[in-house]
């Protein structure tokens, strides 16, 4: 921001809102998205974590149990499904936004298990009202979807498609709901029926379904965590306190903009976040793209840059590359610029944090891909067809590895100068400064460029 700017907050009176007057956000009260810009897995969890050091609210934006932000704190090793990333950091308030779609026995499992390992969030979790909630029958649908397809998604079968049809069909039942147990007996009851018609159809057995009865039993503990996630981000930036928007996924999974249809069913990008948690576009300050130093994908569709079969299994293992939600083996390839440039662009980038650095950290020289050869013509733009994606051959570009070790490196200083030139090309490429890089599990493994 450029200065101090009033805002307006509509403050609950009764039963209605009245516009109250709040002090001018200071200037340093940044709001941040956080979001992929490749195939998702890019070590988002981890860069959340770090920059959650110094907020004071981290909130979800879109996704569900689908996603794996692997956090290290000292010598344990974190998976977050839904609960932000920023929960390891004590103090800090963590939400879940409308745009989420909720798991509620996973998010329970999930905060009861912090609790057991010391990490005990207390009441510093609120979940959106206005979230919608994945039913077993979303997760049967899933299953028997993915079973009966000729093409095949890759799903997490986590029941996160079936969750944003329901909301997109307006047969989606939210926390809201389901904090009134008549209206929601009549909402769930109405999801059973056509989840039921639609495995007959897929010649699944209509039972998996689940019931009414069950389904109102996550209700329980809801009442405890359900809040207004909009209203509590505004309050805060009013007050002059920092906040981060945190994505799941990647920029190349986003339903509108990524490899279609091998994607997600929410929209990933920084575009979403204000519309996920229930603020103006106009509060958000900055957004960091994360980046891998190379290119990953789980699941199915095109990886334009995938290495051969020798290099892939040595990527892999040097960078522990099995996904944090399903434990498939991610597929490896090369620096993809193309896609890099594209999200910079798509998400309105203001800076890149470059993760993994130290996984290249033995090879002799790298490449990046500056662009495609599709049916011999040669391109710049990330296509919208995924058919031209699975036709496009790299053009690349090749540097000088630096072999020598980076894990110890605490400044852009202390890298290899081969290191170096290899994160200036990247910021060349894809047209924005690079913010942070990682060359390590750790927090203390993190450079800050800026």
């Amino acid at each position: 921001m450029t200065g101090a700017r009033p805002v307006s907050l509509l403050e609950r009176r009764g039963p209605g809102y009245v516009a109250v007057p709040m002090k001018a956000i200071r200037e340093e009260a940044a709001c941040t998205v956080v979001a992929g810009c490749q195939w998702g897995d890019e070590g988002k969890g981890k860069v959340v974590d770090v920059l959650a050091g110094g907020v004071d609210v981290v909130a979800r934006y879109q996704g569900g149990a689908n996603a794996g932000h692997t956090v290290h704190v000292g010598d344990r090793r974190i998976v977050l499904h839904q609960v932000p990333s920023g929960v390891l950091r004590p103090g800090k308030r963590c939400l879940l936004g409308n745009g989420v779609v909720l798991d509620v026995n996973r998010f329970f499992a999930e905060v009861d298990g912090l609790a057991e390992r010391g990490l005990d969030p207390g009441g510093r979790i609120g979940v959106s009202d206005r979230a919608h909630v994945v039913f077993p029958y979303h997760k049967a649908l899933d299953a028997a979807a993915e079973e009966a397809a000729r093409r095949k998604i890759g799903t997490t079968g986590r029941g996160i498609g079936p969750a944003y049809e329901s909301k997109a069909g307006r047969r989606g039942v939210r926390v809201a709901d389901l904090l009134d147990r008549a209206h929601a007996a009549e909402g769930v009851g109405r999801g059973i029926a056509w989840a039921r018609a639609r495995l007959r159809e897929l010649g699944a057995d209509p039972g998996r379904a689940g019931t009414v009865a069950g389904a109102l039993a996550l209700a329980r503990r809801l009442p405890s965590v359900a809040t207004d996630v909009g209203d509590e981000i505004a309050r805060a930036l009013a007050a002059g306190r920092r906040v981060l928007l945190e994505g799941a996924q990647g920029t190349a999974l986003d339903v509108d903009h990524g490899s279609y249809p091998y994607v997600t069913s929410s929209n990933t990008t920084a575009g979403a976040a204000a519309v996920g948690v229930g603020i103006g576009p106009t509060a958000i300050d900055s957004v960091i793209g994360v980046v891998k130093a190379y290119t990953t994908r789980v699941g199915n569709g095109p990886l334009p840059t995938a290495f051969g079969p020798a290099m892939d299994e040595r990527i892999r293992e040097l960078g522990a590359e099995f996904g944090a939600t399903t434990g498939r083996p991610r597929r490896c390839g090369w620096f993809d610029a193309v896609l890099a440039a594209y999200s910079a662009r798509v998400n309105g980038l203001t800076g890149i944090a470059v993760t993994k650095l130290d996984v290249l950290d033995t090879l002799a020289e790298l490449k990046i891909a500056t662009g495609y050869r599709t049916g011999g013509e040669a391109r710049s733009l990330f296509p919208a067809c995924v058919r031209d994606l699975e036709r496009a051959e790299p053009v690349y570009e090749t540097l000088p590895g630096w072999r020598t070790p980076t894990t110890g490196a605490r400044s852009m200083n202390d890298l290899p100068a081969n290191a170096r030139a290899y994160l200036h090309r990247i910021e060349e490429l894809v047209g924005a400064p690079i913010a942070m890089v990682s060359v390590g599990t750790r927090r203390s493994q993190v450079i800050r460029a800026r």
